[in-house]
């Protein structure tokens, strides 16, 4: 009674350190028009994240590690979305050549020509994709993962990304989430249970110590 919830974790063994490795790639998870677009159904307000996002996507590019993107596709009338489609009304966003203005990956985050894009229909960048099959065949052994949004399709990713046996590494000011509860709570639960949740400025530091 009166434990903190870090105090309670820490007793609990939560949020043992994970050892970054010396082969990673970025994941820019969902990083379209859609969330930031004011008038769209799926607008979250987060221009700050999306200019961080490009400051790593820039770093990971001037490094040469694998970039992956993903966004989200359905055929028309969302069948292949399944009980998720049914449950967000607003993923009908992402219907095939219906919005393709909000579908369209935000500027400043467009993937280059050697950079693979991952199309899914669920939260997870892994389910029910070639995601591990490709990080497996590129050696790599660390994840970093910047998108949206924290409490969905970040989450999800990252919690399949231990499950699969990479090291998951959520770069804090590069996601980004509708509401600042949700956000925080979400990294705070990552951080005691799958992955490391790092600062970008620790981040970049750590891609610069690579090879040396």
């Amino acid at each position: 009674m009166g434990e903190s919830l870090h105090a309670n974790c820490a007793r609990g063994g939560f949020g043992k350190t994970l050892a970054l490795g010396c082969r990673p790639a970025l994941l820019v998870i969902d990083f379209v028009r859609a969330y930031l677009v004011k008038e769209s159904p799926l607008y979250a307000g987060v221009e700050q994240a999306r200019t961080d996002c490009e400051t790593l996507l820039r770093y990971a590019r001037h490094t040469r590690i694998p970039v992956i993107h993903t966004n989200v596709v359905y055929q028309p009338g969302g069948r292949d979305g399944g009980v998720f489609f049914k449950k967000v009304p607003a993923l009908k966003c992402f219907e095939a050549g219906m919005h393709p203005d909000l579908a369209a990956f935000a500027a400043g985050l467009e993937p280059a020509a050697d950079e693979t894009v991952i199309s899914k229909q669920y939260a997870s960048a892994f389910f029910g994709t070639t995601l591990a099959s490709t990080l497996t065949a590129l050696g790599v052994d660390t994840v970093l993962i910047a998108g949206l949004s924290t409490s969905g399709c970040v989450r999800a990713s990252a919690v399949d990304c231990c499950q699969h046996g990479f090291i998951p590494v959520v770069v804090r000011e590069a996601v980004g989430d509708r509401a600042v509860g949700p956000h925080e709570a979400n990294l705070f639960d990552l951080q005691a249970k799958y992955a490391e949740v790092a600062s970008l400025s620790d981040v970049l530091s750590y891609l610069n110590g690579l090879g040396r």
